[in-house]
């Protein structure tokens, strides 16, 4: 079955971490591309104050407040939504955090925490958000990593979350393919991005951690979830460096291996003392889409946007190549005169 998706303006789109980083750039971008939002996340005070703001700048929003981790809380919140707006058109599933810390030092009832909301989260979310899209169509936006194909020391528990959400996302669209279900299922997985990921990271190391480069924006990641909520589409790499680390990885693994366990855990590690030794706490109402961290940040992915727009690309790249055959053609021919 082919799977139609609309426009994004004709579009109620869900989003689960909706008040920080990229759940916040993706709501803030579709709000200026006048889709319909339901907004969800755990601080009732941001999930208002952004409502508000994007209510005034003509976008029709409602908010509930949830936990992905509670399937209760979740239906809620796509019940109201189908109250709100007679259903919904895309479910994104985006909330998630991480851990760093060796593997010896970090307790498992930490780990576990975090499966609650990086996998079952997204299970749940899913779920919940087929349960109304396999009668009215629409698309299922999940959010891996460049660590869902590979690993990274530090951030074990991520790493092993972020692969879980890949293996459950492709088992479940194969599932849908076989039932010709008019949905369609898209991982996205992003490079590092200059989000508050580590300052609401739990931290077990004695510095403050930091991602290691290269870091891009989160509105690029914006831009592919809403390119899959209108476009079909099974997998984006969001940064060109995170195709690039994944292919590092399969060709050349032992290799990698070493690679990694030297400079994956330097590249991770600040000089400044750890800021707090808790951390994931719970957002203060402040809507921040970028972490405070001074660093050097990409704001464009040309591999995004050809992986993105592959035709247009393919005609850019011969255009440009017949401009150079044209041009080369033109110096030969005054080099005879």
């Amino acid at each position: 079955m082919t799977v139609k998706l609309k426009p994004v303006a004709q579009q109620v789109i869900v989003i689960t971490g909706a008040t920080s980083g990229i759940g916040l750039a993706t709501a803030r971008l579709a709000a200026s591309r006048g889709a319909r939002l339901m907004l969800i996340a755990r601080d009732e005070e941001a999930l208002r104050a952004l409502a508000t703001q994007l209510a005034d700048q003509g976008a029709l929003v409602e908010y509930a407040v949830a936990d992905v981790s509670n399937a209760d809380q979740l239906q809620a919140a796509a019940d109201k939504a189908i109250a709100r707006f007679g259903g919904f058109d895309t479910w994104v599933n985006n909330a998630g955090a991480s851990i760093f810390g060796r593997c010896a030092d970090v307790p498992i009832d930490e780990q576990k925490a975090l499966f609650e909301t990086n996998f079952w989260g997204v299970v749940q979310g899913s779920m919940i958000a087929l349960a109304h899209l396999k009668q009215r169509g629409g698309a299922l936006v999940n959010l891996g990593s460049e660590l869902s194909d590979i690993a990274l020391p530090l951030q074990a528990a991520y790493v092993a979350s972020k692969h879980a959400v890949k293996g459950y996302t492709d088992a479940l669209r194969m599932e849908l393919i076989e039932e010709r279900a008019p949905v369609s299922v898209t991982l996205i997985k992003p490079s590092g991005i200059h989000t508050q990921f580590v300052e609401h990271a739990r931290n077990h190391l004695d510095v403050q951690p930091k991602l290691p480069p290269p870091v891009y924006a989160p509105d690029i990641v914006a831009k592919a979830i809403l390119h899959a909520a209108c476009t079909p589409v099974r997998d984006l790499y969001v940064g060109g460096a995170s195709a690039a680390m994944v292919t590092f990885a399969r060709r050349a693994p032992n290799l990698y291996d070493r690679v990694m366990s030297r400079f994956g855990i330097a590249s991770q590690r600040t000089d400044e003392p750890p800021r707090t030794p808790e951390g994931n706490q719970r957002a203060d109402g402040a809507l921040r889409e970028r972490s405070g961290q001074k660093r050097r940040v990409l704001e464009s992915s040309l591999y995004t946007q050809a992986s993105m727009h592959p035709r247009q690309t393919v005609l850019l790249a011969a255009g440009a190549a017949a401009v150079w055959m044209l041009a080369r053609y033109a110096r030969s021919s005054h080099s005879r005169v």
